[in-house]
């Protein structure tokens, strides 16, 4: 039990790190936390906000503020110094936290334990795949498929083992399938 919790809690100061970094994107989900400001204001302004089409969150007493391509620690000032160059607060301090969970790759066919993979900034396909307990026994490298939106690319894998530099770099809602081989 005690080695669930700690591989638990290593596991979440990971993501929690990973995510702090991560550059926010539209359709993001993040949390809001306003302090330094009076009480009925902190309810009024700490919320979870998404991310508009138009790259932004709407903002109460602010109207909207981009966010797209940001950091959370960008976002954080940003809207601290939106909130004091609007004379609104003085001393506002802003905390963001995105969804832990929020950014995801669906691996799935002929890999070990097909899964949804938590995004990392630098994940490619050949890492994706390996999170996923890497290829089975049937695996068809050579087709192995990349979905992203309505966009579907197939690529040989074994190319990238070797030329890394070739690895595909994963988005956020990419799926891959791998398909069984016929021989």
């Amino acid at each position: 039990m005690r080695l669930l919790f700690a591989s638990s809690f290593v596991f979440l100061a990971f993501a929690t790190g990973a995510y702090a970094q991560a550059t926010l994107r539209i359709g993001d989900p993040v949390e809001l936390k306003i302090s330094g400001v009076p009480a009925e204001d902190q309810s009024q302004v700490s919320n979870t906000y998404s991310i508009d089409a138009a790259g932004a969150i709407n903002l109460p007493y602010i109207g909207k503020v981009h966010a797209e391509g940001m950091t959370p620690a960008q976002l954080s000032r940003s809207i601290e110094e939106d909130y004091r160059s609007n004379k609104i607060y003085t001393n506002p301090n802003i905390t963001i936290l995105m969804q832990p969970m929020a950014r995801f790759v669906n691996v799935g066919g002929s890999v070990r334990s097909p899964s949804r993979v938590p995004f990392t900034e630098d994940m490619t396909l050949l890492t994706a795949i390996n999170a996923s307990g890497g290829f089975n026994d049937f695996a068809d490298q050579r087709h192995v498929r990349l979905l992203r939106g309505s966009e579907v690319t197939v690529y040989d894998v074994r190319r990238f083992r070797k030329d890394p530099s070739q690895d595909v770099k994963l988005r956020p809602g990419d799926k891959i399938e791998v398909p069984q081989s016929f021989f």
